[in-house]
């Protein structure tokens, strides 16, 4: 892992980093240097970091206002990352899909979403491994946000997840309903009413499905980006339960 800059945001210490072709964003609180090493927190998001930074800053820097590190990558395929033909084909056809108000084909979703899924996780995992390396961080670690397909699998695959907060809004392929059933960890499920790009039902579906025996669903009126302020406190609470 190399660090390319740091800066401080109050009590905060932000160092972009990269890891191979892996660009990210590590925020640590100030209290972390020189005492206990900082819970980490996986902030997870739809891509793009530039464009997504002052939301995920604000998380951020939320969650190290009660002792926790957190951090976030760029996605393949997003940013400044290198494209993909068929991810790009895919992309194209589910905006086309939605502006003509038509229903989205799963196979669109199975050929947007799998392959994000299959790249995504093993660079949250080789990530991981860095950050934990690293003496001012340590675990238990908790996932936060979307996509909820890559939290899934990492929740699954990844043992050193200890809990996770998902939020709901992104489309799910169906076989990610399977894998759904085996994820046992604690989970928190933010879900916006009336999101405009959600389907609904198969958020409360997708909910119905997780195995964990503590699963929590917390249903906000309001579009994609309505999160009540209140969510990052209680986020917080659930985060301090379990990794603490």
């Amino acid at each position: 892992m190399h660090f390319t800059s740091e800066q401080r945001l109050d009590d905060v210490l932000e160092r972009e980093f990269t890891l191979g072709e892996i660009p990210g964003i590590l925020w640590t609180p100030r209290s972390a240097s020189g005492s206990a090493p900082a819970p980490l927190i996986l902030v997870g998001h739809p891509g793009g970091l530039h464009m997504m930074y002052p939301r995920l800053v604000a998380r951020a820097r939320h969650a190290a206002a009660e002792g926790f590190a957190a951090a976030t990558i760029e996605l393949p395929g997003s940013g400044d990352r290198p494209r993909s033909a068929a991810g790009e084909q895919a992309r194209a056809d589910l905006r086309r899909a939605l502006e003509a108000g038509e229903p989205v084909d799963g196979e669109i979703v199975d050929r947007l979403v799998l392959p994000l899924v299959e790249k995504a996780v093993p660079e949250w995992r080789a990530v991981l491994d860095a950050l934990l390396s690293l003496p001012e961080i340590g675990g238990p670690v908790g996932y936060s946000g979307g996509v909820i397909a890559i939290g899934i699998r990492l929740a699954v695959v990844e043992p050193r997840i200890a809990a996770a907060l998902l939020f709901a809004g992104s489309f799910v392929p169906r076989s990610v309903f399977e894998e759904a059933r085996q994820v046992t960890i604690p989970l928190q499920v933010l879900l916006q009413w009336d999101d405009e790009g959600n389907d609904r039902q198969q958020a409360l579906d997708l909910f119905d499905a997780f195995g964990s025996k503590e699963k929590t669903l917390h249903a906000n009126m309001g579009g994609h980006t309505g999160v009540p302020q209140f969510e990052g406190d209680d986020g917080n609470r659930f985060f301090a339960r379990h990794l603490k």
